[in-house]
């Protein structure tokens, strides 16, 4: 048995954020590394929107300085995934493959969120070479581009419009005959001259040397009418959805419907005392690495107060 004060779940900003100021109070942290090392962050090519990093920086490295910061003050790590946790104890139990038992005063969950893709054999082929699951994030290297979004909800035309801000022309892959986004965002897309909405058609594949330069598409599959279409695109952003990787958490913390833990307001704390959430698994709405790590933060800083308190 592993005894500890802080034990934090997670290797993205959030995580390791939260261990630099759980280190820096004394509170001796371990942090589960799991089986990615800097989360969702690491499918994109380069960052360059952190700040700190004025020439931008390679995620793995940005990750890396992270790790070791949090090491810099006495953070210990744990290669390995979460396979049980017991919060209605106290301390918590948090067991880690199967085997390493773990006691914590506070838990915090950085465990973030996973983008869903099509399940293509190209998407892979091209991850982080065109293919993007964040507008907000890579589309500055699309500048005057062509650009495809994959999706027909509200997250879909928010970023087939913001795209268009920034290239030259967007392409809306719609496996629908409508859009499934709130009105006045369907109307911002059809009415944006730079987008043009591909209704009734799916990806087949994504084609290019060594980087995303087309994509295939089918219009209508299975029916009469069916027929293949091919475009020209630098870029290729899914928006159809993301899930938060809480699954293991479910009978302890409240979560929303998509699966988000719920938090008090504005601060970390869930439902479970000594237990609280950060980043993107708590976050269903600006999935960026600068707000997962300002959440990372906030985490470390309740974490502290709480076991001052027992």
């Amino acid at each position: 048995m592993n005894k500890v004060k802080c034990l934090i779940i997670g290797s993205g900003p959030a995580g390791y954020t939260a261990a630099i100021y759980a280190s820096r109070a004394n509170l001796q942290p371990v942090l589960i590394e799991g089986p990615q090392l800097g989360g969702q962050l690491t499918t994109t090519t380069e960052v360059e929107n952190f700040p700190g990093y004025p020439d931008g920086v390679e995620p793995f490295t940005m990750m890396e300085d992270m790790r070791r910061q949090a090491e810099r003050f006495g953070t210990q790590f744990v290669s390995g995934i979460v396979t049980k946790v017991d919060f209605s104890v106290s301390p918590k139990k948090v067991i880690v493959e199967d085997e390493q038992e773990y006691e914590a005063d506070a838990v915090i969950i950085a465990t973030g969120a996973s983008a869903k893709y099509l399940g293509i054999e190209s998407e892979r082929t091209y991850r982080g070479r065109g293919v993007s699951a964040c507008a907000t994030c890579d589309g500055f290297f699309y500048r005057k581009k062509t650009v495809a979004v994959v999706g027909g909800g509200d997250t879909a035309c928010e970023e087939a419009n913001y795209l268009a801000g920034l290239c030259e022309k967007v392409y809306m892959i719609v496996r629908k005959p409508y859009l499934r986004a709130s009105e006045i965002m369907q109307q911002r897309v059809l009415n944006n001259p730079k987008i043009e909405v591909l209704f009734e058609h799916n990806t087949i594949q994504l084609t290019g040397e060594g980087k995303v330069q087309g994509a295939d598409l089918v219009y209508r599959k299975g029916e009469p009418d069916e027929a293949m279409k091919h475009i020209d695109i630098d870029g290729f952003f899914l928006a159809i959805g993301h899930h938060p990787n809480t699954d293991l958490f479910k009978d302890y913390v409240n979560r929303d419907a998509e699966g988000y833990i719920i938090v008090e307001g504005d601060s970390p704390r869930t439902n479970v005392p000594g237990v609280f959430a950060a980043g993107d698994c708590a976050d269903p709405h600006y999935r960026q690495a600068i707000v997962a790590a300002g959440s990372g933060a906030k985490a470390a800083i309740e974490a502290d107060k709480y076991i001052k308190s027992l």
